[in-house]
């Protein structure tokens, strides 16, 4: 098992910050991240076609499924250096911000998801990964199966209460 793989399994959502080169094996890892920020200046690719080899660490499955087939082909077949900009009109990255500024960013979009549910966070990690690789009407089964394991959650009634009585929650991931 690659690293890679083992930061895309991990239940929690994950993030990446690029502020300067991601290439092969860095981009790899980047795109194991569910969420990826880049500074303005950022470059990166999958380069190994001209070193005679492939992206071998998750290179060719998650590309496309990040940016479709064609794209991504174009990409890895042309082993072309892109830039920020170009990442995120690609859907590459999901925000572009001043150079030096990707991990404060990164760090603040985190702070931004850190006050939700647990366990929700962790079901719709689930549901999306998984559900991606299935038909829509089993996607919408696992969906459910995962949306049946918050309902008796003791975050979820804090979520309820915290609703009603007006104030932010206090998940415990319970």
């Amino acid at each position: 098992v690659c690293s890679s793989d083992l930061l895309e399994e991990l239940p929690m959502p994950t993030l990446a910050a690029i502020d300067g080169g991601a290439f092969g094996g860095g981009l790899e890892l980047a795109l194991a991240a569910d969420l990826r920020v880049a500074g303005a200046e950022a470059k990166m690719g999958l380069v190994e076609t001209s070193l005679a080899i492939i992206p071998g660490a998750g290179g060719t499955q998650r590309l496309p499924r990040l940016i479709g087939a064609a794209r991504a082909k174009e990409l890895i077949f042309t082993a072309r250096r892109i830039g920020a900009e170009e990442a995120g009109r690609l859907g590459l990255v999901n925000r572009v911000v001043p150079t030096g500024e990707a991990l404060e960013a990164a760090l603040a979009l985190a702070r931004d998801i850190l006050p939700n549910g647990p366990v929700a966070l962790r079901m719709a990690k689930r549901a999306i990964n998984q559900g991606m690789e299935l038909d829509l009407a089993s996607g919408l089964a696992l969906e459910q199966g995962c949306y049946a394991q918050v309902i008796p959650t003791k975050d979820r009634l804090e979520g309820l209460a915290a609703f009603r009585d007006k104030r932010k929650p206090h998940y415990r991931g319970k």
